[in-house]
């Protein structure tokens, strides 16, 4: 079997793929046309950040079975499309963790201590100690931006220096926060104290330009900012304005938007900007971690049917998964659609199981259920095999009860979710050809099928709303595929699910939270 490596992979994983039998194809560097040519009679792919495994890509793999990502992200990877073709993908969790969270403190200290400006300057044959005075980290406030497990180990490390640790996580109590030496806070107040501001949060919707112009004018005057994490969560064009302007002291950025930079790109030419080109995992020990990694769970599954971190297919054998994928799609899609429903911090999440449905081994279903619920949050950091553990670490209370009796329909999944502000009781089924519904949704009854772009909408029921909410998605161009309601007759309310063409713009939402009639609004992805 023919195993095609895109990227460099360290010699330790190599050896493992070749010992096995492998046929092992090492050709980093490869084009978008070359790539498509040799992909297309392999059976494996390993990949690191820099190749692109597009819809298009994935098209041209006639034998592909796995994609294995050495490190986590998966930014890179179409995973949707490799799901539709029966290619697992598989990716390493926590492998760059220490390597990341290090990375991080040496652009700290970098910046606390402006280290890169005076090497510069003595090598260029200046010496002027005035020049670099720096600030030193003891009783300085650091802010950390998503306590995960490498903004955990960055908290960490900044106690030790006897720094005092500010978090924002929407999605951490303040007990688990508490128990790391972190005091947990909203964004705002993170920004107005901290004297250093780390961001270790995913990229998603949510995040994407989380510190925009607003939010940086917010910082500390004189603060300083570093972002390991991923490109897009910062606003570079503010960040510029605010490092020009003097608000903010200095930046350090391991991460862009775009990369790679343009020589010419504005930031780089600010003296208060220390850059790397992303180097977060790169280290001996990590890039040794992931590649020795991943070519074991290539291997494992190529030569023994064995599933592990695996991000779209859970670790069981192709006889369940023929009769559990329903449940494991089910499962996961209302976990999904109850993560973007509730609000706060999750603290517990119960699920029952009624009917057929409780006759099964229903932990896989668990698994899913619990992976969908942090995916919105974790991204590729959860799969199949970690779900569970990255709840605990969250303090979430997972809970299961299985009854074989169901009132309405032959299998049923309910799911209630709690959380520090909120609670969410959500139901689901299986129709027809294995197809996923969700048929109840805080006790509103429905008939809806959880899939793609799709506008969550609480409203009062009267004459005319539906209308004015299908006016303003119109003035908007975002055209409605589908429309399932459920009424509460004696509180003349509703709920709406409309599943459009594409996601609603901030504008639209916007509009239509603006409506008198319009209680909640909430775009979901599923």
């Amino acid at each position: 079997m023919k195993v095609l490596i895109s990227d460099s992979l360290s010699e330790e994983g190599l050896e493992i793929l070749r010992s096995a039998g492998l046929n092992v194809v090492y050709k980093p560097g490869l084009s978008s046309e070359e790539l498509k040519k040799e992909i297309e009679d392999a059976d494996a792919l390993i990949i690191r950040s820099g190749t692109k495994v597009t819809k298009e890509i994935i098209e041209h793999a006639k034998r592909l079975k796995v994609i294995g990502r050495a490190g986590t992200g998966l930014d890179n990877v179409d995973v949707a499309k490799a799901t539709e073709k029966g290619i697992v993908v598989m990716n390493v969790p926590g492998g760059n963790t220490l390597s990341a969270a290090e990375h991080t403190f040496a652009l700290l200290l970098s910046l606390a201590r402006r280290i890169p400006q005076a090497n510069a300057a003595v090598k260029s044959g200046v010496w002027d100690r005035k020049k670099f005075m720096g600030v030193e980290l003891n009783g300085k406030v650091l802010g950390v931006i998503g306590l995960g497990r490498i903004g955990s180990i960055v908290a960490e490390r900044a106690l030790c220096f006897k720094m005092k640790v500010l978090g924002y996580d929407p999605f951490v109590s303040p007990e688990v926060a508490k128990e790391k030496g972190i005091e947990l806070v909203s964004l705002d107040e993170l920004l107005s104290q901290s004297d250093f501001v780390t961001i270790h949060t995913p990229l998603t919707k949510e995040t994407y330009h989380l510190l925009n112009k607003e939010k940086i004018s917010k910082m500390k005057k004189g603060a300083y900012l570093i972002n390991c994490a991923r490109g897009g969560i910062v606003d570079e064009n503010a960040l510029y304005e605010a490092l020009v302007s003097g608000h903010l002291a200095g930046a350090a950025l391991d991460v862009f938007e775009k990369e790679p930079v343009p020589p010419d790109y504005p930031l780089l030419k600010l003296d208060n900007v220390v850059v790397t080109p992303h180097l977060g995992a790169s280290t001996l020990e990590a890039q040794k971690v992931v590649a020795v990694e991943i070519a074991k769970q290539v291997v494992d599954y190529l030569l023994h049917g064995i599933v592990r971190n695996a991000v779209n297919v859970p670790a069981i054998t192709g006889e369940a998964l023929v009769v559990l994928k329903p449940v494991l799609n089910l499962a996961e899609k209302l976990g999904l659609f109850a993560a973007q429903l509730i609000e706060g911090a999750i603290t517990e999440v119960e699920i029952t199981y009624l009917g057929e449905v409780a006759k099964l081994d229903v932990k896989p279903a668990t698994v899913a259920l619990v992976k969908g619920l942090l995916s919105p949050y974790l991204k590729e950091d959860v799969n199949y095999v970690n779900a569970l553990i990255r709840a605990k670490e969250r303090n979430i209370k997972v809970s299961e009860i299985k009854t074989e009796s169901a009132e309405d329909f032959t299998s049923l999944i309910r799911v209630k979710v709690l959380s520090s502000k909120d609670s969410v009781l959500v139901e689901g089924t299986i129709f027809g050809k294995n197809e996923p519904r969700i048929v109840k949704i805080n006790g509103f009854r429905l008939d809806a099928l959880p899939e793609g772009h799709m506008l969550f909408i609480f409203n009062e029921d009267r004459p005319g709303v539906i209308g004015k909410i299908g006016t303003i998605l119109g003035k908007h161009n975002l055209n409605i595929a589908r429309m399932y309601v459920g009424q509460d007759p004696m509180k003349k309310r509703n709920i709406i699910l409309l599943s459009l063409d594409q996601p609603p713009t901030q504008e639209a939402l916007e509009e239509l939270q603006e409506e008198p009639t319009v209680y909640l609004v909430k775009a979901l992805e599923l």
